[in-house]
């Protein structure tokens, strides 16, 4: 993108070099990040299939959570803050399902998003002779970390992965934010009142009609018996073979009725799940030990463009910027050329152009040095990297 801007007029061979030099520098560094990550992963990794040594863990070593929180901000990602999700959990779902998750069984939750943005998407209603189109706030990527208490108790309706003291890591793309309750292992569908009534409302109907019907003479049998019995009428009832069949025969069609209404419930509620399953299969990117190898991916890609731009900038540019001149003028060629609306980390990538020496600074004025210069820098750097002690 840089070079098609065409303000390089000699040396475009050498700012691809620098560049490629610049994305090693930091494909090295991010291997050590990575390798902090499994180390620290390696005692609460459901998937492993490594034997342990036994070997005590250093009281020095960072924790997961704080690796992954730092690894998450140089990818650009957010914490979807307490206020986001119960936002969340009180918006209408946008799969027409209700949806219920129990917090008390995580000791740990924590969620972040990248990329939000509002979407319009067409919702159909009345057996579809009617639709509307909803605004709603959606996230591209969202990083689920979850560790469940260690007294949780394991019921038949919970997946195996929720046992007590496990870790859940998982990467989605494309979640709707009042859809972020289905992220969790232990969500539950439930009916919404229009799913009941549409049930109980032909139930009630079909079932007068069954009433009338097909029970109406056991119904008048049954109640001659109970009031000769009870000592309300004195005439007693006669149970021939036919009394006994009508009888039988109404408790059996009762109870197919019954056993229809239940299915009726029971396959709707399936439907839901299916339809929440096959949502979240093509939502899932990646999962627990997977999850970080892609984000350290990401955050990679992250700091090398955020550092080129800066430096790119700042080389074409007639004269020296300060900080707030040089973040506008990407943003806007972004918004100009690129079609492309962004809040650009200016102090992130200064701070790892001026950590390297590829930008100067004179007071608050910002100029860098030149593509030859930071191939010299680079190379050095590199080199220093194998030397003991650096």
């Amino acid at each position: 993108m840089c070079l098609h801007d065409r303000k390089l007029e000699t040396g475009t061979d050498d700012f691809r070099q620098l560049s490629y030099m610049l994305d090693q520098v930091f494909h090295f560094e991010f291997h050590q990040v990575i390798e902090a990550l499994k180390h620290a992963y390696a005692d609460i990794d459901p998937d492993a299939d490594t034997r342990r040594p036994g070997f005590e863990a250093s009281e020095n070593t960072p924790s997961f959570v704080s690796l992954l929180d730092g690894l998450l901000e140089k990818a650009n990602y957010e914490r979807v803050t307490e206020a986001d999700l119960n936002r969340a959990l009180s918006e209408s779902s946008l799969f027409k399902i209700r949806l219920h998750v129990d917090f008390d069984d995580f000791s740990e939750v924590s969620l972040f998003a990248r990329g939000q943005s509002i979407r319009t998407e067409k919702i159909s209603s009345w057996f579809g002779l009617r639709s509307r189109t909803i605004e709603f706030v959606n996230y591209d990527r969202v990083v689920v970390y979850l560790r469940i208490r260690d007294d949780f108790e394991h019921s038949k309706h919970d997946s195996d992965l929720c046992r007590a003291g496990a870790t859940l890591l998982k990467l989605f793309r494309n979640v709707p934010r009042a859809d972020l309750e289905m992220l969790f292992p232990n969500t539950r569908v439930r009916m919404r009142l229009m799913d009941k009534l549409l049930i109980g409302i032909p139930a009630v109907v079909s079932g007068g009609i069954v009433l009338t019907t097909k029970l109406g003479a056991s119904l008048v049998l049954l109640g001659s018996l109970f009031g000769y019995w009870m000592g309300v009428s004195s005439q007693p009832v006669e149970l021939n073979q036919a009394a006994v069949v009508a009888l039988l025969a109404g408790a059996a069609a009762l109870g197919g009725y019954l056993w229809k209404q239940f299915n009726n419930f029971k396959n709707r509620k399936i439907r839901f799940m299916q339809a929440l399953t096959q949502n979240l299969y093509f939502k899932n990117l990646d999962n627990n030990a997977g999850v970080f190898h892609r984000l350290a991916n990401d955050a990679e890609e992250e700091e090398s463009k955020e550092a080129i731009l800066a430096y790119y900038f700042l080389l074409v540019s007639a004269e020296p910027l300060t900080r707030s001149e040089l973040d506008r003028e990407i943003e806007r060629w972004f918004d100009s050329r690129w079609n492309c609306g962004l809040d650009f980390e200016i102090d992130d990538a200064l701070h790892k152009l001026l950590g390297l020496g590829l930008v100067e600074k004179s007071g608050d004025r910002l100029v860098a040095v030149s593509v030859k210069e930071g191939i010299r820098i680079l190379d050095q750097r590199w080199d220093n990297y194998f030397v003991p002690g650096n």
